[in-house]
């Protein structure tokens, strides 16, 4: 069985290109920093260690990858290895290992990645009712209620919802 699960963060925003033809489809490729698990024994001074994988997602994952990852974003994927070799310009022959992605999600929330929320866009008068940091021991800055950073949906409001 070929399957890959990963968690880390973007190295750079991803390069999307398009196919050319009738039908043409996205093509991201982007590299994961993921950390490795360290032993006790090791000796890189307490220093992390990362792996470097090249990924590539094709059609609407490739789009998705366009749109909404960028540099430093922490991102869930899973895919399958695939190998392959070309021969550069140079007259060798070159070995590739890439993960192709089938599915990627976040990793973590919008507020855990940036240092924290910017009320700054908020008219000053309005200031006065947006969270506290400090509002019932919230030391995270998220508006009470919020798991992980993202707000509850309240009771009530299913109707209006576009999916059920």
């Amino acid at each position: 069985m070929n399957s890959v699960v990963l968690m880390g963060r973007l190295t750079r925003d991803p390069d999307v290109r398009y196919s050319q033809g009738d039908s043409s489809m996205a093509i991201a490729r982007y590299t994961l920093a993921v950390d490795r698990r360290r032993s006790r024994s090791s000796q890189n001074d307490g220093q992390p260690t990362a792996d470097f994988i090249s990924c590539v997602a094709f059609g609407k994952s490739g789009e998705f990858a366009e749109k909404y990852l960028h540099k430093g974003t922490k991102i869930c994927v899973q895919g399958h290895i695939q190998t392959g070799s070309y021969t550069n310009k140079d007259g060798q022959k070159v070995y590739t290992t890439d993960v192709v992605i089938d599915n990627q999600e976040f990793a973590e929330s919008r507020n855990a990645q940036s240092a924290g929320p910017d009320y700054s866009s908020i008219p000053e008068a309005n200031r006065s009712s947006a969270p506290a940091a400090s509002a019932a021991g919230n030391s995270a800055g998220k508006p009470q209620g919020a798991i992980d950073g993202f707000m509850n949906i309240p009771d009530g409001i299913d109707e209006e919802l576009p999916f059920t």
